[in-house]
């Protein structure tokens, strides 16, 4: 039982900002990618990509596969659009 509980009000989001659904469930959408990686397996090469979702903070960003990405939400890899590197790219160019 819970008892002289203090909640904190800065931790509780709107929903209207969220856009919740009837069924209580929201779509994550994704605002940048912030890093990109290849990795090597035996036989073949798996690019991915750090990704920043809205409502989340940098430290919750996601790797996904960059195909998948690529496919559901073009916009991010358009040719004009110069993502945000992270810190990867930071250290090789020092």
């Amino acid at each position: 039982m819970l008892k002289n509980f203090m909640g904190d009000p800065s931790l509780i989001i709107p929903t209207e900002d969220i856009e919740i659904k009837d069924s209580l469930s929201y779509e994550e959408i994704p605002i940048e990618i912030l890093d990109r990686q290849v990795c090597k397996l035996r036989t073949k090469e798996v690019a991915s990509v750090k990704v920043l979702w809205r409502n989340q903070f940098v430290e919750e960003a996601t790797w996904e596969a960059k195909e998948d990405m690529k496919k559901r939400y073009p916009h991010l890899f358009e040719p004009g659009k110069i993502p945000n590197q992270g810190t990867n790219s930071l250290l090789s160019t020092l």
